[in-house]
């Protein structure tokens, strides 16, 4: 086969299973030689192939650098579209912390100008260990969501006292009253009265005010930030530009009553192209709508210029990590189609619960014997005796090869580096995966795979 022919053949499964392209967060990703799975970052690369034969499966692998990549990319194109349109307010990034508070994601999007979101006193005690242990400079922002123990309002306190910019998001009339002792600013949300196109739309949300309840409060001790979250991976750009609109209005009324409100913070919904089938809007389209609607609004009304908050989890963290299993067996589906059961080593109600609780769909491809043109329709069952621990992308099929023609065959899962982690589960007793750190061209090892001993010991044994 020529050079030319070789190009044009590894093109064509490049093409095939979604590999280097922007629009899919698969730029870093490409198809070796021997057709294996290979990770690019920057002269250095990975060999997905060798990395699990020699840490084996099933097997979690970050790459920080993707982190690092979209904190810095997301930071710089709204401050270029904040100058290139005139609009006079500043922009904050917020990560998300509950979409994976483990450091190796955490710190990577902290070094690229990252502020922090917490949810929960725990995780405001994460950063509390972190400023203690000189992780990052005090003049970092944190803002705190979510229900307000006594427990995480009095850390609250003690960080503000320690001189840490910590910005409480006022949920209800309990945390209204008892914040009003706090002496830093405060926030408060809204819970907008407003359906979008997305994954995770509610009928009903607990968080919150209502514009009704917001306006009849009238003004608020040290009232600095309105903050919204309509839902989760928001399908389209007009998800994002319809409550803006709404919001910037309430913002307005507020402001005459609260002079100190300069700030909204848009919350999370950001979506990632989990289904690499499907057109998606990229971050750039979604960011120039975002300050083009902030300030044409902001004129409109006759509003100077609020600064802008997101808070974007899934975001920077989804794309940063794959996580590899390997077939074990196949079987048949049923007698009346092709289709076959590939039994992994792993399981998706413990290591990707999003697959069961969402019906989260995956972008899968071969690790190895990517360059076969001989593939099965398969569904995939985990490895625990329950029969919800099964992925069958929405009822249709994931193509792989075909089992009889390998050696051994790995798969890699991508996008699963948010949440996954937090609700990951021990369901039948399973054992966790291993989670490598790809980074400077080495493999380190952040978390061991738990033996038998480390999962009796989590339940008294």
């Amino acid at each position: 086969m020529t050079t030319k022919s070789a190009a044009k053949r590894k093109n064509g499964f490049k093409k095939f299973w979604r590999m280097g392209l922007e629009e899919v967060n698969t730029q870093n990703f490409d198809i070796g030689p021997d057709g294996e799975l290979i990770f690019r970052e920057g002269n250095y690369q990975y060999n997905i192939f060798d990395v699990v034969k020699k840490y084996g499966s099933p097997t979690e692998i970050v790459f920080p650098t993707i982190i690092e990549n979209r904190v810095r990319d997301l930071i710089e194109t709204f401050n270029a579209y904040i100058k290139v349109l005139g609009y006079k307010g500043r922009f904050y990034y917020h990560y998300a912390m509950k979409a994976n508070q483990t450091k190796e994601f955490v710190l990577p999007a902290v070094a690229e100008g990252a502020n922090l979101d917490v949810a929960s006193a725990n995780e405001l005690f994460l950063v509390k260990r972190m400023i203690e242990q000189d992780k990052f400079n005090a003049k970092i922002r944190v803002i705190c969501n979510g229900p307000k123990t006594e427990k995480y309002i009095s850390l609250i306190e003690e960080l503000r006292g320690k001189g840490l910019i910590v910005v409480p998001i006022i949920e209800d009339y309990n945390e209204l009253e008892r914040l009003k002792k706090f002496k830093g600013e405060v926030g408060i949300r809204v819970n907008l009265d407003i359906k979008v196109q997305a994954h995770w739309d509610k009928k009903f949300n607990r968080f919150g005010f209502t514009e009704e309840e917001l306006l009849k409060i009238g003004k608020i001790k040290n009232l600095s930030t309105l903050h919204y979250h309509i839902s989760k991976q928001i399908e389209t750009i007009e998800g994002f530009v319809k409550p803006m609109k709404r919001a910037l209005s309430l913002f307005k009324t507020l402001k005459e009553k609260n002079p100190g409100l300069d700030t909204l913070d848009i919350g999370g919904g950001a979506g990632v192209p989990f289904e690499k089938k499907k057109h998606f809007y990229s971050g750039k389209s979604l960011i120039q709508q975002i300050v083009k609607t902030a300030k044409k609004e902001s004129d409109r009304l006759q509003l100077k210029h609020p600064n802008l908050i997101v808070e974007w989890g899934s975001y920077v963290a989804a794309p940063a990590q794959i996580t590899i299993y390997k077939v074990l067996a196949e079987k048949n589906v049923s007698e009346k189609n092709n289709k076959k059961w590939y039994v992994i080593d792993g399981s998706f109600m413990n290591d990707l619960l999003d697959t069961w609780a969402i019906h989260q769909k995956w972008h899968m491809v071969p690790v190895n014997y990517m360059n076969t043109h001989k593939l099965q329709q398969v569904w995939l069952a985990g490895s625990s005796c329950d029969s919800d621990d099964r992925y069958t992308a929405g009822g249709e099929y994931i193509l792989l090869p075909r089992l009889a023609d390998c050696d051994e065959l790995y798969i890699a899962v991508f996008d699963t580096g948010a949440y996954q982690d937090a609700l990951a589960s021990h369901h039948c007793l399973l054992s966790s995966p291993a989670k490598l750190i790809a980074q400077n061209g080495e493999i380190k090892i952040a978390k061991r795979r738990e033996t038998s001993e480390d999962v009796g010991k989590l339940f008294g044994w």
